[in-house]
């Protein structure tokens, strides 16, 4: 059953990627998360298998849509402010600094770049917008961090209909225990879970030429 699930929410035609706050301040091991204990190296360990994964998306022609916070005195709200002066957090992510910029990613000129302001990648962006001009059904998440902007996102986009492909091993938090529960909620309740090699063998396999490269060995 979820086979033929993946199949139908995984046609080109209608599905998109969607890739979450690869930023420093997220992923670098000196970043504001790093600086403040947290552990990135589960991040760091999911990013080599998240680059592969945006090329074989690149490969199959999908649309490859990337969510980016940023976030300065206009627009950081009172919670958010209260957090980061009971010294819960620093400020993450402001806008022209180091911190807010791509971490080992590099978007093709014809890929999209959203800015976001909160965990949730439709919250006032103009995403929604660009997913329904397209015609896509689907989203498939991956990012940082699992259980905050990528499930905050995911969520969003399944009570707005969307399909939800969660990939198991191209999301990531700083505790693996906090990526566990995230993928559990997702799969109970908004979406599908699988890994990212499941995906690329679906995508091989509906090529014009699969048959011909198997036969040949090429």
């Amino acid at each position: 059953m979820r086979a033929e699930a993946l199949k139908t929410h995984l046609g080109i035609d209608r599905a998109a990627l969607l890739v979450v706050d690869v930023q420093n301040d997220f992923c670098h091991p000196n970043g504001a998360l790093a600086r403040a204990g947290k552990d990135v190296s589960h991040i760091q360990r999911m990013i080599p298998r998240l680059l592969e994964f945006i090329q074989e998306a690149r490969r199959a022609g999908l649309p490859i849509i990337y969510l980016k916070m940023e976030n300065d005195s206009w627009t950081r709200h009172r919670a958010l402010v209260s957090q980061e002066l009971a010294g819960r957090r620093e400020a993450l992510c402001l806008t022209g600094s180091w911190g807010a910029e791509f971490y080992r990613l590099a978007p093709a000129r014809d890929e999209r770049v959203i800015v976001k302001r909160r965990y949730s990648g439709f919250v006032n962006t103009d995403l929604d917008l660009i997913l329904r001009a397209r015609g896509i059904r689907t989203l498939i998440m991956t990012g940082v961090a699992s259980n905050v902007c990528v499930e905050s996102t995911a969520r969003d986009g399944f009570m707005r209909g969307y399909a939800i492909v969660f990939l198991s091993d191209c999301t990531a938090a700083t505790d693996p225990d906090e990526h566990r529960a995230a993928l559990r909620n997702i799969d109970q309740y908004f979406g599908i879970v699988v890994s990212s090699e499941v995906i690329v063998r679906l995508w091989r396999s509906e090529r014009p030429d699969a048959g011909c490269s198997e036969q040949t060995g090429s």
